[in-house]
């Protein structure tokens, strides 16, 4: 089988991804997976792990410096790359909401003020209900902006809604829900099609295990 190389999200979908990897019978060693390498090769040699930002694993898989990739669906929507999004993968579940202050009832009409790291996804879901809105891009702490009075709203990822309760904010609209998906670089997937299928196989069945639906 020829070597794979996968890209894999950094922070809160790592630990997951290579948890489902290990059921699918990837293994890295535990001195590989406790060190800061940003790249490392499984057990049996045939698969080269790389770690890298959730919005660069699309870049590497779409430029086919990764074979494949294992990222969240937020990123795939908010980028919309072109690559191959052959499996649904039971990791990383959260939910990507529109969030206003308790006491607040956004305007159904008229301009609002979102501040949000998903711009993109934002502006694509106002635009389609005929929402005026003026996005304000930030790359961190976006709960902080309407009650700074920066925004009215904010568009972000939740995953229990705790952040959003203590910083006074509630769920006002479920945009959609987001989970980790395996994607696979179109060349990689017809001149490696033999070990791009024997890797599909094996993660639905370890994503069947894991109690997918």
């Amino acid at each position: 089988m020829r070597e794979l190389i996968i890209a894999i999200a950094k922070g809160r979908l790592q630990a997951e991804a290579l948890e489902l990897l290990s059921r699918a019978g990837i293994c890295a060693n535990g001195d590989s997976r406790e060190s800061r390498r940003l790249a490392i090769r499984d057990e049996s040699g045939q698969y080269k792990l790389l770690f890298v930002k959730p919005n660069d694993v699309p870049v590497y898989v779409e430029h086919g410096i990764a074979d494949c990739g294992i990222v969240g669906r937020d990123v795939l929507l908010e980028f919309e790359p072109d690559v191959l999004q052959p499996l649904t993968l039971n990791i990383g579940r959260c939910q990507i909401i529109v969030a206003a202050p308790e006491a607040a009832t956004p305007s159904a009409s008229g301009m609002l003020t979102i501040a949000t790291k998903h711009s993109h996804i934002a502006a694509k879901h106002f635009r389609s209900r005929g929402q005026p809105v003026e996005i304000i891009e930030l790359s961190g702490s976006v709960e902080l902006a309407p009650g700074l009075g920066l925004s009215d709203c904010i568009v972000d990822l939740v995953q229990t809604g705790t952040t959003l309760r203590d910083n006074g904010l509630k769920i006002v609209e479920v945009i959609t829900d987001s989970m980790g998906r395996l994607i696979v670089n179109r060349a990689s997937y017809q001149l490696k099609a033999t070990s791009i299928a024997t890797l599909i196989a094996a993660l639905r069945q370890a994503t069947d295990w894991g109690g997918a639906t």
